[in-house]
């Protein structure tokens, strides 16, 4: 049998403009396929040509080497360029202040000057691992997209909407009639969409309507279609959206309004699978799945004789609960980075993150809109700010609103504070422990502890 091929060694560049410590961590890594660059434009060069996993980078580089200008000009453009670069930086010079701005710019980790090797290959080694582990998980991400994707676009973190994620999978593959419970904002539509893209349906159409925004006198008409001269200006038949989605799946957005002699109709479709046009004759079987949504109480609209029980049962035959952006911790920071990638892509490229007083009025904000609101407030940030960083003035947020929990035991209490801020900071520094620890002022084993005790997974 043939030996197999050596696998390459991970990259490391190192820039540094000592040539004796560069020759001392050089030898240090003998590991790795070291690369040496002493400035910005050598380090960006071999960064372009070798596309290291991990940088060591000193922030005091010539022409600067007494101040940290041209380190953060060298990883902004790491940055720039390929952001899944993990960065390690060094300064002797205002560590602090240095480390945390290093970390919102986007670098992995820090470390102070003189150089404990011991301590910084450890640092290196956890890097290359991680940047292994998110390649991996980017591969089957990728390969996963290409074939029975589930709830592709849904991005979150938090284990109240993973949960609802998990449910939406079970019951994909079913023909039952699925109802989404959610105040207004939560991602129904988004949620719906990944339930019928998770399905044998998925090849068929997936049609939405929302039933609020619809007049009365016509939403029959949209719901079941007309024959030709069915009434004034029906001057050609049109198949309605329930026989329009045969085959695959209608999402009846606010179904609470629909009105009370239309839902006979919806019920007796759910009953027998049949339609029939308005002024038509003949019944038409439809093959289509019905979920549907709402944020109103419709047990209450059932005790008012504003909405039928048969029908509620025929639609909820399993309920889905949503969380509000308020109930998931770390998705409002988590969202508003995904939604200013994407605005900044479509109309101002020359943004490119959040502020930190940005970051901290998302996590504060008691999003009362949900994903809506955060979604317009970013793309107006977006088109308003006038640096690169959108800033907390830019989201027009106000301060932080209160959080009163119902918890009586101070110990909860303690608990439940805990693992918001917890969360909040993982999503801040998307899972990187380092950081995470530097941000929450404790140490690493401690962080760890605390991810063990309260069950919580970076």
């Amino acid at each position: 049998m043939a030996d197999s091929k050596p696998q390459p060694l991970p990259k490391l560049l190192i820039v540094e403009d000592d040539e004796g410590l560069q020759a001392q961590l050089k030898w240090a890594y003998e590991d790795f396929q070291v690369v040496i660059a002493g400035d910005r434009e050598s380090a960006i060069a071999a960064l372009r040509a070798e596309e290291p996993a991990v940088v060591t980078l000193d922030l005091g580089l010539p022409p600067d080497p007494d101040g940290t200008t041209e380190g953060f000009a060298v990883l902004d453009e790491i940055m720039a360029l390929k952001p899944d670069t993990k960065v390690i930086v060094a300064s002797g010079h205002g560590a602090r202040e240095s480390a945390l701005s290093a970390i919102e710019r986007g670098a992995y980790d820090f470390y102070q000057k003189p150089v404990d090797i011991e301590q910084l290959g450890l640092i290196v080694r956890r890097a290359f691992n991680l940047h292994r582990i998110e390649e991996e998980n980017r591969a089957l991400a990728a390969k996963a997209g290409d074939g029975n994707t589930v709830l592709g676009g849904l991005i979150t973190s938090a284990p109240e909407m993973v949960k609802v994620a998990r449910t939406i999978e079970r019951v994909a593959n079913t023909n039952v009639s699925v109802m989404l419970l959610g105040a207004s904002g939560t991602g129904k539509e988004l949620l719906a969409r990944g339930l019928h893209d998770a399905s044998m349906r998925k090849n068929g159409n997936f049609i939405a309507i929302n039933c609020a925004a619809i007049p009365e006198n016509l939403l029959e008409s949209e719901l079941f279609g007309h024959e030709k001269g069915a009434f004034t200006g029906a001057v050609k038949t049109t198949e309605g959206k329930i026989e329009m989605a045969d085959g695959g799946t209608l999402f009846l957005d606010e179904v609470g309004d629909i009105p009370l002699t239309l839902q006979v109709k919806l019920l007796r479709f759910l009953q027998e699978r049949t339609i029939e046009r308005i002024g038509g004759r003949s019944a038409i079987s439809v093959d289509t799945r019905i979920v549907c949504a709402t944020h109103q109480d419709l047990e209450a609209m059932i005790a008012a004789g504003n909405f039928r029980e048969d029908l509620f049962y025929r639609l909820a035959e399993v309920v889905v609960k949503i969380p509000s952006l308020a109930e998931r911790p770390g998705d409002a920071t988590l969202l508003a980075k995904a939604f200013l990638k994407r605005f900044a892509a479509e109309m101002n490229p020359v943004i490119s993150g959040l502020a930190p007083d940005a970051l901290a009025a998302i996590d504060g904000w008691n999003w009362p809109g949900n994903v809506r609101e955060l979604e317009n407030r970013v793309k107006r940030a977006v088109i308003m700010a006038d640096g690169k960083l959108v800033g907390a003035s830019d989201l027009d947020l106000g301060g932080d609103e209160d959080e009163t929990q119902d918890v009586l035991n101070i110990k909860s209490a303690r608990e439940v504070s805990d693992r918001k801020v917890i969360r909040r900071a993982l999503a801040r520094s998307e899972g990187n422990i380092s950081s995470t620890a530097k941000m929450l002022g404790i140490s690493r084993p401690t962080l760890y502890d605390l991810l063990k005790q309260y069950d919580l997974h970076a």
